[in-house]
């Protein structure tokens, strides 16, 4: 028979529920203890770390209900724990200047889908577009090649293409080729104001 993806085991776990056959460390009680609480206060400590109570559902909840994050707390201390952007000002390991161990590498990342390259190499294809030279040497500025990327044209277009492809682009989203549809409006406004910017820069006249 196939398991039971939602199987009583599954559900426990993942609600904090730990099966064990430990008895609850509440005094007089029978159950078993299966939840994890702090010890009780003054309680001592072995040195790999903190000894926990195991308490049972009935005896967690009763702890959870009095529990106080601020117990011992001063006013001030309070009124830090509380700030929106308390425990920011600590530094991460791999951005601290004290660390130990240098920065993780992003070769070091597992990218089974190609997640991050994909997105690198998308951005640096981008980068080289931005920054590549036209063959006649003319200069493009950075609104030219912005404008050129509305338009759909390479560097190199020339002024006979331009003119195309403005003429194609205005057929395609003018109300008036498209049985009045006004929707394509923001896109034709973003081509008209391109065309007249490339058609007055210098790699175009």
């Amino acid at each position: 028979m196939a398991s039971d993806p939602f199987s009583t085991r599954r559900f426990n776990r993942f609600h904090g529920r730990v099966e064990s056959d430990r008895p609850c460390s509440a005094d007089g009680c029978a159950e078993p203890g299966e939840f994890r609480a702090p010890p009780l206060e003054g309680s001592a400590s072995s040195h790999e770390g903190p000894r926990w109570r195991w308490l049972c559902l009935e005896h967690v909840r009763q702890f959870n209900q009095g529990y106080n994050f601020f117990s011992g707390m001063s006013a001030d201390e309070i009124a830090a724990a509380q700030r929106p952007y308390a425990g920011w000002e600590r530094e991460t390991r791999a951005f601290s200047t004290n660390a130990a161990s240098p920065p993780p590498r992003w070769a070091d990342f597992a990218d089974p889908l190609d997640a991050i390259g994909a997105k690198f190499r998308e951005r640096k294809a981008q980068a080289e577009r931005d920054n590549a030279a036209r063959a006649d040497g003319r200069f493009l500025s950075k609104e030219d090649r912005r404008a050129l990327g509305v338009m759909g044209l390479p560097v190199d277009a020339d002024r006979k293409a331009l003119r195309a492809r403005y003429t194609e682009l205005v057929r395609r989203y003018h109300p008036d080729h498209n049985g009045g549809d006004r929707s394509h409006e923001s896109a034709l406004q973003s081509v008209i104001e391109a065309y007249g910017l490339l058609r007055k820069a210098p790699a175009f006249a």
